[in-house]
């Protein structure tokens, strides 16, 4: 074991408040959800962002969000295989199982794996699955530039961070389990897109074509 440095300790210290205060407000709460078991109220496939917390941008308390979180909040297109599919397992598992109704991508600004699109990026045995997994977000790219070629890279990163999210909206509805609960009005998809800037967070409007704020009600 590695001597703790002053990130662990920070960390271990915020425990010791999380226990001495939140845990103790909350002890009903997490009690209720041991012996009942989770129900949450969606799916969160948001990305790994540390400046992205889904409980915090949300408001939500435990036990509200069945969290998944990757670079990018890329859902890669189903695939009949056994391979380990960790993003893959947790949607099946969170519409199979726990057969919550809502799902919601969450993409966000200054996004880092979006970034990374447009930039070329060599082979690194180091980051390989880094880089592959960053093809799933080509598609988006690729559309951006056909349609805005002139605009500047910085506009292209932004519209491509909105635009990745309809794409990993389509990708999810490849999934059977998904597919069939949407057709039976059972399971509904949401495509937001936080604003790490001004912690806005907007929901896309299939009327409208565009993302509009979250209204309160």
């Amino acid at each position: 074991m590695n001597k703790e440095n002053n990130n662990i300790k920070s960390l271990a210290s915020g425990h010791h408040k999380f226990q001495e205060q939140n845990f103790k407000q909350n002890e009903k709460r997490f009690k209720t959800l041991v012996e009942n078991g989770q129900t949450p109220k969606a799916l969160f496939i948001g990305c790994s962002d540390s400046r992205v917390g889904p409980e915090i941008i949300t408001g939500s308390n435990p036990g509200d969000l069945f969290i998944v979180r990757n670079i990018g909040n890329f859902v890669a297109p189903f695939k009949p295989d056994e391979e380990f599919h960790a993003t893959a397992a947790a949607i099946e598992y969170a519409v199979g199982v726990l057969e919550i109704s809502d799902i919601i991508i969450c993409g966000h600004s200054h996004c880092g794996a979006i970034h990374s699109l447009f930039k070329h990026i060599p082979m690194n045995q180091d980051v390989m699955h880094t880089i592959k997994w960053l093809e799933l977000g080509n598609e988006a790219k690729d559309y951006t530039i056909s349609v805005m070629p002139k605009a500047t890279k910085d506009e292209q990163i932004a519209f491509t961070e909105q635009v990745s999210v309809l794409f990993q909206l389509d990708n999810i509805m490849t999934y059977p389990i998904v597919k069939k609960r949407v057709d039976e009005g059972k399971l509904f998809l949401h495509g937001w897109f936080y604003d790490i800037t001004t912690g806005v967070i907007s929901s896309y409007d299939d009327e409208n074509s565009s993302f509009m704020p979250l209204q309160k009600d």
